[in-house]
């Protein structure tokens, strides 16, 4: 014991350490380091899984239970089959194309709005002449290049959607089709 007490202060005032005195401690620091490193990787696992369990649970919230998820579907699948799709007359519209010269394109189309349903056709009607004034602003201000083709026409059927959705919300506007498109 005293050798040991010695071996202490000798390794302590800063002499190298004697044979003994470095196997042990040779292997002490290896052990060390490998609970060290299994703990850092099983502690992120372990509250990970922890987490997941507390989430899935619905102590915070998460899944809803199975009875839940069984009336929010009916629910839906209800919704959908009373929300027949409605299409609405839009009135013809005439306007000048966004061209240079003096007698510039014109373009007159016609065509019809789809909504979900009755109540967004009601709301679609309401603000039809804000929706005919915004599809005419837009138009007076396409260049006739840019209608030419499928491409177009499809970059024309977003824009007008997209226009659409604006004026009649909180109505939504499913689809825009085209009865007739003619540039002149």
């Amino acid at each position: 014991m005293a050798a040991a007490k010695a071996a202490g202060k000798t390794a302590a005032k800063g002499a190298p350490p004697t044979e003994a005195e470095g196997a042990e401690g040779a292997e002490a620091q290896p052990a060390r380091s490998r609970k060290k490193k299994l703990i850092l990787l099983a502690l992120p696992v372990l509250l990970l899984g922890g987490g997941a369990g507390v989430w899935f649970s619905g102590l915070l919230g998460g899944a809803p239970a199975p009875a839940e998820q069984a009336a929010e579907a009916g629910a839906a699948r209800e919704a959908a089959e009373n929300r027949q799709p409605v299409f609405i007359a839009m009135p013809d519209i005439t306007a000048n194309l966004n061209a240079p010269g003096r007698r510039g394109p014109f373009i007159r189309l016609r065509s019809q709005i789809e909504v979900a349903g009755a109540q967004d056709a009601a709301a679609l009607q309401a603000a039809m002449p804000r929706l005919v004034d915004l599809f005419t602003t837009y138009l007076r201000e396409v260049r006739p290049e840019e209608l030419r083709g499928s491409a177009g026409t499809h970059r024309l059927r977003e824009e007008l959607i997209a226009r659409a959705n604006v004026a009649a919300a909180p109505a939504r506007v499913t689809d825009v089709l085209f009865t007739e498109i003619l540039v002149q």
